[in-house]
């Protein structure tokens, strides 16, 4: 497990340029415009392998031929995290039969509390076709590294939280990382993006 692909040779700095680009031209192949922002050229989603909510391990290669977006949060996060869960369990639901061909991975930045368990609990709450994935700190800080995601603990209470990206990236069919939608976007937004990149 852990096993990670190619990284790719983005700062975050580049990321926000990109997505801010993409939200500017919003271009794909088919020349329809994305809600989300794109990154031009569309580049292959690093692969990784880590312990399932679902029982097994999580290869997102092994997902071709889906749609998949890419959550990295924390089950005992109480903003951002819900919201954004919330949301994408609406969108699956107003695709109706094409949600089929949408798969939501949800990454943890919490190894300490986010068992495999803890995180199927959760994840069923919102859509029991999502899938959360976990690992050891150094599988995960891998992951993070090669999709420019900021994770850091700070205290709260006699706990922590944990501050950290809050964009959701697409992988299109073909494992090719097309765009990344910023937090706040409504399920609208996100039916709209896979709708178009499904019919690619």
């Amino acid at each position: 497990m852990g096993r990670i692909g190619a990284l790719l040779p983005l700062t975050l700095l580049s990321l926000v340029m990109g997505a801010a680009s993409g939200a500017e031209t919003g271009a794909v192949q088919t020349g329809a415009v994305l809600k989300a922002g794109v990154f031009e050229p569309a580049r292959t989603a690093p692969d990784f392998t880590l312990r399932g909510s679902n029982g097994s391990d999580v290869t997102l290669s092994r997902y071709r031929g889906k749609l998949v977006l890419l959550v990295f949060g924390y089950t005992s996060c109480t903003e951002v995290c819900p919201i954004t869960m919330a949301v994408l369990a609406r969108a699956r639901k107003e695709l109706g039969a094409s949600g089929s061909d949408l798969q939501v991975l949800y990454v943890t930045v919490d190894p300490e509390r986010d068992s495999t368990e803890r995180m199927h609990q959760y994840l069923a709450n919102f859509d029991p076709s999502f899938i959360g994935a976990t690992g050891t700190e150094r599988e995960l800080a891998a992951v993070r590294k090669a999709y420019g995601i900021v994770a850091n603990k700070m205290p709260a209470g006699e706990g922590y939280g944990i501050a950290h990206s809050s964009s959701v990236y697409i992988v299109d069919r073909d494992g090719s990382l097309r765009a990344m939608m910023p937090f706040g976007h409504s399920a609208d937004d996100y039916v709209h993006d896979v709708k178009l990149l499904l019919k690619k």
